[in-house]
């Protein structure tokens, strides 16, 4: 990609309004330092002390977070949280962010904030170590009336915004924000807006999903196709190609280390490499980088291997940086793809 025209799509970030619909978590880290270990007088079992603690949105809100380090100018959380604390602190993590708006972002007595509470073994010149996750979910399918609330959100932003993206990040169905019920909502924007562009990803799959592009992995692409994986390059393509012309939209699948590609109806089908390893890497959150670049950059104009070559260097930059979900700003994109 030339500088130029790097620079003529990424000029275009700070103008644009994207909606984020899905599971907004909080992902809290704690930082335990091995040589203050203890042994609790009253059970006996060691006591890992904890002496730092910070928390950042996690789940959608990683998407989030790298849509405000792309520039991006108006950013709407469609969602939920608890009314406790865990939902304070991600509303207060959202709030100080630019170009977040919270309208839409609801708190909520009947739900529990989804958190990912992350120990880290943190020693001075190593890389931090995580222990076994301690998650907050909700586990009880979300009410109708928190729906019928989300998807007049939606409505009210659909015609207002470039691009609407959809994360399912709950694993039992029907707790989170991607219900049955909002996607038949979004099934008849699609239908009003055919050119508003939709991205959608889930870590359940994508199967029932409504015709918007999709993002996924080549693991969800197999079992959409009821293939075992892993398949060669070749097989992978024609597969991405087949949903794409059922879809009539644009489908990207990443592929760890083969890098990323990007299929559309007509049947063309594109595929980016990956930049090659610099050292330790750390892959939480390179898809969500993805996820964000791939939609900034096609409602900026670029072209599907632009959107790739993007969206393949961000991945590039994330799986660096190590003990967080990280976040690639324009400038750092620009190193590994202008030239």
């Amino acid at each position: 990609m030339t500088l130029d025209r790097f620079q003529a799509i990424t000029a275009k970030y700070s103008k644009l309004a994207v909606a984020v619909v899905g599971d907004f978590c909080l992902d809290r880290y704690l930082e335990i330092d091995p040589g203050k270990e203890e042994v609790s007088i009253e059970t006996g079992l060691p006591v890992h002390n904890v002496v730092n603690a910070r928390s950042q949105p996690g789940g959608a809100g990683t998407i989030l977070n790298n849509l405000v380090a792309l520039g991006v100018s108006a950013i709407y959380p469609v969602t939920f949280c608890g009314d406790d604390g865990e939902g304070y602190e991600l509303r207060r993590a959202l709030s100080v962010q630019d170009g977040v708006r919270l309208d839409h972002f609801l708190m909520l007595s009947e739900r529990k904030t989804f958190t990912y509470c992350k120990p880290l073994i943190t020693v001075p010149g190593k890389s931090p170590v995580e222990l076994s996750r301690l998650d907050t979910k909700n586990w009880s399918p979300t009410p109708g009336l928190i729906q019928d609330r989300l998807i007049e959100s939606v409505a009210r932003l659909a015609p207002e915004v470039d691009a609407i993206i959809l994360l399912d990040q709950v694993d039992l169905p029907e707790t989170g924000v991607i219900t049955a019920k909002l996607l038949e909502a979004i099934s008849g924007i699609v239908q009003q807006l055919p050119e508003r562009l939709i991205l959608a990803d889930s870590r359940r799959g994508l199967r029932g999903f409504p015709k918007v592009t999709f993002k996924m992995n080549s693991t969800e692409l197999c079992f959409m196709a009821g293939t075992k994986s892993p398949l060669e390059l070749a097989a992978i393509k024609q597969m991405a190609i087949d949903v794409a012309r059922r879809q009539k939209r644009n489908v990207f699948v990443t592929l760890a280390e083969q890098g990323i590609l990007g299929a559309s109806p007509s049947g063309e089908c594109e595929h980016v490499p990956a930049h090659p390893v610099r050292g330790e890497i750390d892959i939480v959150g390179a898809g969500d980088a993805v996820t964000a670049n791939l939609s900034v950059a096609l409602a900026a104009g670029a072209t599907v291997r632009e959107a790739l070559e993007l969206a393949n260097a961000a991945a590039s930059i994330v799986i660096h940086q190590l003990g967080t979900t990280g976040t690639a700003a324009v400038a750092e994109i620009g190193e590994r793809v202008a030239k």
